[in-house]
């Protein structure tokens, strides 16, 4: 229990590095939506955050995982692989910006924003310093520094916010639009410059025959993989823009439909919050302890603790979309009914990406590849199919099943090559019995808000104390057998 409460601990910090500045940016989300762009505008920029995402994964060349994989290993050189990766980085990120900067022009007709080159050029320096600057933050993760990781990102958004109420507030200009929100990230971001300033002049370009081919053929896959797996989370928001039927939702546009799309979108990333903050602490973890005979239970416990943790996220998400949905305009509120579908999904998302230490410890990293293959090859026929009938709501449940679907593949797979004791029928009958008590509770729709609160703080209360019996029960029976 000791390492379980150490990862805990880590992922509580590193949550401060990431939860608390993507919840602090989620507080800009009711400013965007229901003070200053409609549905249509936030369509747009919701579509260009989409591409934005693809295109990170391209420019970090899958550098964090494989320097993690690197420089755990017996007698690595830290430094000689950090700027080996790192070389890799910036080499990447100077060819794609810099063909994103010199051809601005065409590029912004071509995604719908004509005339607004500027927005090309602040996005592919975005990029740019974010890619640059997620091997030193991987690095402060390898030597546990979350209090530092957690300063460094907390500014940052401060930065963020702070300016975006300056820009959306105080100098709005119309004709820019939606571009303020760039160029605040743009500013902000520029800060990890200055954050890692002491690491970027100390950095010297290294090309080791045998170690930079090495890590370049660890790292390709997951690029591939996480391509792949962006392409099941976003994807939908890009292809609704393309294959919802014109007319499907009266009186609205396919853009108006992405915005209100995409703003749903973010109640449902409250849960991904608390994945990627446990991802930031496990991926380090996971690695540090392969070499353990243990790891294999400790790493189903892991899992187990996860899946609880993230059915009350969702309970709590769930229940109470009667009062967040007042964070935005009411033209969004139409799209509430794919949160719960989301957040089950996010849900799928960080088992399977629990189970992915299999073929992560193992350097079977194409296995990880096929399965994001299949998983995006269903997502885009599901969407194509589901789109047209059942438009985002069916968008919404192709990503649940699609996740589902990884996850249970992943977790076959990985029995074969690196057996785990993951608890299948307990997970599952929490994931089950959460998703029904939602259902059962969101039949009745409180007109008294407050009271609403009140009865769903009560119900999640009461299904917290049944689980605290349930693993209380099961730890002292797991004692005793053990003492045995």
């Amino acid at each position: 229990m000791t390492k379980i409460k150490k990862l805990a601990g880590d992922t509580i910090l590193y949550g401060l590095g990431n939860i608390v500045p993507r919840f602090l940016n989620f507080l800009l989300f009711p400013i965007h939506t229901k003070f200053r762009f409609d549905p249509d505008e936030f369509g747009q920029f919701t579509y260009l955050m989409s591409l934005v995402a693809f295109m990170n994964i391209i420019y970090s060349f899958g550098m964090e995982t494989t320097f993690f994989r690197y420089a755990t290993k017996p007698g690595a050189d830290q430094k000689k692989i950090f700027n080996a990766g790192l070389t890799v980085v910036i080499a990447v990120g100077i060819v794609l910006s810099g063909s994103l900067i010199l051809l601005s022009g065409p590029i912004a007709g071509w995604l719908g924003v004509k005339g607004h080159s500027d927005f090309i050029i602040w996005l592919a320096a975005i990029m740019f310093i974010d890619n640059i600057s997620s091997l030193p933050f991987s690095r402060l993760r390898l030597e546990r520094k979350p209090i530092r990781f957690a300063i460094y990102r907390i500014a940052n958004i401060a930065v963020v916010i702070g300016l975006n109420l300056y820009f959306l507030f105080v100098i709005y200009d119309p004709s820019i639009g939606i571009g303020y929100v760039f160029l605040a990230m743009l500013i902000a971001n520029s800060m990890y410059l200055l954050f890692f300033f002491k690491t970027f002049i100390q950095w010297r370009p290294v090309y080791d025959r045998e170690i930079t081919s090495s890590m370049l053929s660890y790292s390709y896959p997951v690029v591939l993989t996480g391509l792949l797996g962006t392409t099941n989370e976003f994807f939908s928001r890009i292809s609704l823009e393309k294959w919802l039927p014109e007319g499907f939702y009266p009186g609205r546009s396919s853009a108006f439909a992405v915005g209100v799309f995409g703003a749903a979108y973010r109640f449902a990333v409250l849960m991904n919050l608390a994945v990627m903050a446990y991802r930031m602490a496990a991926e380090p973890f996971f690695f540090s302890n392969s070499s353990d005979k243990e790891s294999p239970q400790l790493f189903a416990r892991l899992n187990h603790y996860f899946v609880i943790v993230c059915c009350f996220i969702l309970l709590g998400i769930a229940i109470n979309m009667d009062i967040l949905k007042y964070l935005t305009g009411k033209d969004y509120w139409e799209g509430m009914v794919v949160v719960v579908p989301l957040l089950l999904g996010y849900l799928f998302f960080g088992i399977y990406y629990n189970m992915t230490v299999w073929y992560k410890l193992t350097d079977k990293t194409i296995y990880g590849t096929y399965i994001s293959v299949g998983g995006a090859a269903l997502t885009i026929a599901l969407n194509f199919i589901f789109i047209p009938m059942y438009g985002y709501l069916g968008s919404a449940w192709v990503t649940t099943f699609v996740y589902f679907a990884m996850t249970v593949i992943c977790y076959l797979l990985g029995q074969k090559f690196y057996p785990i004791p993951y608890r299948v029928f307990s997970d599952g009958l929490y994931i089950i019995a959460t998703m029904m008590l939602v259902y059962v509770v969101n039949l009745y729709e409180f007109t008294n808000l407050i009271m609403g609160a009140v009865v769903h703080t009560g119900i999640i209360l009461a299904w917290l104390g049944v689980v605290y019996l349930i693993e209380g029960n099961r730890y002292i029976l797991n004692s005793k057998n053990n003492s045995q």
